[in-house]
């Protein structure tokens, strides 16, 4: 043990004729990175000058980014991304990046680089949105916008979006985060009100997107059935809830995608109300599935 632990300082001080990692030619060390994630990349890049010179490389990250990322800088003022290298463009992008009004944020996802996006209930038409005895916005840390809004009642339930964006070739899934329930916190613990809470048990939610070649799908959820449980058996009342709409596909001949999505409840022999209305989530299927 005592000879293997010298022989490995001889390595290290480069007083041994024997090849080591810091041996390894740079652009063979960079190949090697094509097939691994930005993670990975990063961890490596700590091993010697060999292994942090190709984690910089621009033709590594340049295989990280999607085919369209210049159409996610178009997005930010030309000064934030100038004269910076691929791998600095890959940390930049990997944060969201607003856009509309900051109602829309579209991001890459760290590990695969693949695009996801999000879409505040602000972006969005509801109807009687306006009319404060309905609708009421509430500021909260729970949303990636800050703000989400919350119904307190009423009888014509409808909530439709719309997004264009160069989506690069792939299967999305289109959600609707949701939540039962008004939260709150008090003395640095979170309640929620299910005072407004009504209605949902009655008749379904009708959600439906299409895209604008022809795609279509359509799903109906009880928000509030109570046999609608998670893993933990708790019924989700005070939960955030991503509902799934549905999937699409983007093939590479399609330069602009447009996903218009809808939810609505609008049976008026009933009212309904105490839900909270987030945002809307199109992150790549395969995506959604890991992280579920």
């Amino acid at each position: 043990m005592g000879a293997f632990l010298s022989y490995l300082a001889e390595v290290a001080n480069g007083s041994t004729n024997d090849p080591g990692l810091g041996d390894i030619p740079e652009s063979c060390v960079a190949c090697v990175f094509l097939y691994l994630t930005p993670p990975q990349i990063c961890n490596l890049a700590r091993l010697n000058r060999a292994f942090r010179g190709a984690a910089s490389s621009d033709s590594v990250w340049q295989s990280k980014l999607p085919s369209n990322y210049q159409d996610l800088l178009d997005l930010l003022p030309p000064q934030r991304y100038q004269n910076l290298s691929k791998k600095d463009i890959y940390a930049l992008l990997s944060r969201p990046v607003p856009f509309d009004d900051g109602n829309k944020e579209v991001w890459l996802d760290r590990i695969t680089g693949k695009i996801c996006m999000s879409i505040s209930a602000k972006a969005m038409s509801i109807t009687g949105i306006d009319d404060r005895r309905y609708w009421n916005w509430i500021s909260t840390e729970e949303s990636r916008f800050n703000v989400v809004a919350y119904l307190q009642q009423i009888w014509w339930f409808e909530v439709d979006g719309m997004v264009k964006f160069p989506f690069p070739a792939d299967i999305y899934t289109l959600t609707f985060r949701l939540h039962l329930g008004r939260f709150y916190k008090r003395l640095g613990r979170r309640g929620c009100s299910f005072e407004h809470t009504h209605g949902w048990d009655v008749k379904p939610v009708r959600f439906e997107m299409s895209t604008s070649d022809g795609q279509q799908a359509t799903h109906e959820f009880c928000l509030d059935e109570n046999r609608f449980i998670d893993v933990s058996e708790h019924h989700k009342r005070g939960c955030w809830i991503e509902y799934k709409v549905g999937e699409f596909f983007v093939n590479e001949s399609v330069s602009t995608t447009e996903i218009r999505f809808s939810m609505k409840q609008i049976d008026c022999t009933h009212s309904k109300g105490g839900v909270c209305v987030d945002s809307v989530f199109i992150v790549p299927s395969n995506l959604k599935e890991r992280k579920t």
